[in-house]
């Protein structure tokens, strides 16, 4: 490990520190330990080591997975219903039946793969609502972070550079990769010598001059859900797609997520929402909270309260939210709920107008039905006549304790990315594999319209293990031949 380059010639070089080139350097290491001729890797981060792991090192990465460590069998044609077919089906079943053994990859490294309760359905199991406990590594993402990272911490094969910034890739004169070049921390740059390079640097959603491109005006505007996606900045969609690469995704989609705007905590995100009411700027409701479970429609909140309604909202709920066994555990904020006896105290703590409060409270509560409240299914207790209508759980607002939060839209990542083939290869638009150069994770393209949770790691975790096992088992032998 270290900071100052002092090797130039490499069998791999992984670009990014986060799920995906952790994966990628850690099953290299696996797959070339009998190789007689001691393979080295470098990786390449932007961060300083103390904030290496970029998104990963902040998320609670919850896994699309059951029991058996197998993904959601509904998950490909869900996600080829909200793609309106545009996804890669081939890369979904890739996806499927790797899973098992990924999860298993990762628990062999000590990270304990939990399935903790959580106080609402969701569809993360075949696809229907359910209450059953959702996967997620001990710790989220930092056990990721911390136990793939000690590996090549201790590893004599593998330097780390921190701190570093991938600049260019380079090609020998017939187009194959020979290596990249890097900018080092005293501005100078070096050229690392490897056949093989891996882009696992995250998408572009740290780069507002590129978000401002594809997503349009006021991308400025998103804050990014943790710190560590600042390091987030195309890097590898811009090196790629300067050797020709394809791209895949939707170009100006974003995964954005309602989080407390009264914290500077990472990941504050209100999961917990269904059984209360969104209000914009103006006090009014926006959208029907109850469409759907959480967690088909946190997502949708977020992108309308950025889109839509000026980065300003509003969440209310009552004392029958409160009464939901472990509701805390869906609310990722460390400041806990505005919380008063009357509407008009809540207003006041929320800095918003008491009578335009009441107003809507009192117009929403007079349109629910009679319908028994039930928050671990889709209850039916909907609306008749309110605008937006609010299709399942909507509980009249009217038993004190009254709690609210103020929220707003942060960015996760964004959509589009280097479109690759099921050996994580980066290809050219014809679909022919650019030799030499892979990519996994958020780097790559693969949603269209919405984002269907719980794969992002998941994905980043499958396909950096599938790069580098193409790499040992295909490049490396072919390249000793030559």
């Amino acid at each position: 490990m270290t900071t100052e380059i002092n090797h130039d010639i490499y069998d791999l070089v992984v670009v990014g520190f986060g799920a995906a080139g952790l994966s990628t350097a850690v099953s290299y290491l696996e797959a070339t330990a009998e190789r007689p001729d001691n393979p080295r890797i470098a990786i390449i981060e932007r961060s300083k080591k103390k904030d290496r792991g970029g998104a990963t090192r902040w998320t609670g990465a919850f896994l699309r997975i059951n029991q058996e460590r197998q993904l959601d069998t509904n998950y490909g044609s869900k996600l080829s219903e909200v793609s309106n077919g545009l996804v890669d089906d081939a890369y979904c079943k890739v996806l499927a039946e790797k899973t098992p053994e990924t999860i298993e990859f990762i628990e062999n490294y000590g990270i304990n793969v939990v399935f903790e309760d959580f106080p609402l359905p969701h569809t993360f199991d075949a696809g229907q609502p359910s209450m059953t406990p959702p996967a997620s590594p001990h710790g989220g993402g930092l056990s990721i972070v911390e136990n793939l990272g000690s590996v090549l911490d201790q590893d004599e094969r593998t330097d780390i550079y921190y701190e570093t910034e991938a600049l260019r890739l380079t090609t020998d004169a017939d187009g194959r990769i020979n290596g990249l070049l890097v900018r080092n921390l005293d501005g100078t740059t070096t050229s690392l010598k490897s056949k093989s390079v891996v882009l696992a640097s995250g998408g572009f959603q740290g780069n507002p001059q590129i978000l401002t491109q594809y997503i349009g005006e006021r991308a400025s505007e998103l804050p990014l859900i943790a710190p560590g996606i600042a390091n987030n900045r195309g890097d590898a969609l811009r090196m790629a797609t300067e050797l020709g690469a394809d791209t895949a995704g939707q170009f100006d989609g974003i995964h954005a997520e309602p989080v407390d705007t009264r914290t500077s905590k990472a990941d504050s995100v209100l999961y917990g929402f269904s059984t209360g009411i969104f209000l914009n700027s103006d006090l009014q409701r926006f959208i029907d909270e109850g469409q759907d479970t959480w967690d088909n429609t946190f997502e949708k909140v977020g992108y309308e309260i950025w889109k839509n309604q000026g980065q300003e909202a509003y969440w209310i709920a009552d004392a029958k939210t409160l009464e939901i066994a472990g509701i805390y555990n869906s609310l990722l904020s460390d400041v806990p709920p505005e919380q008063a006896d009357s509407l008009a105290d809540l207003a006041l703590k929320l800095d918003i107008d008491p009578s335009k409060l009441q107003a809507t409270v009192d117009e929403f509560n007079a349109s629910t039905n009679d319908l028994a409240f039930d928050p671990t299914r889709l209850d039916g207790k909907s609306t008749s006549g309110a605008t937006p209508p609010k299709s399942n759980w909507a509980v009249p607002l009217d038993t004190p304790p009254f709690i609210g939060v103020p929220v707003t839209a942060a960015i996760c990542f964004t959509y589009g990315g280097v479109r690759t083939n099921l050996n994580a290869q980066v290809v050219t638009p014809n679909g022919t594999p650019i030799p030499g150069l892979y990519a996994a994770g958020e780097a790559t393209g693969l949603y269209y319209n919405e984002y269907p949770p719980a794969t992002s790691v998941l994905r980043s975790l499958v396909f950096g293990r599938i790069s580098a096992q193409h790499i040992a088992h295909y490049l490396v032998p072919q390249l000793a031949v030559l």
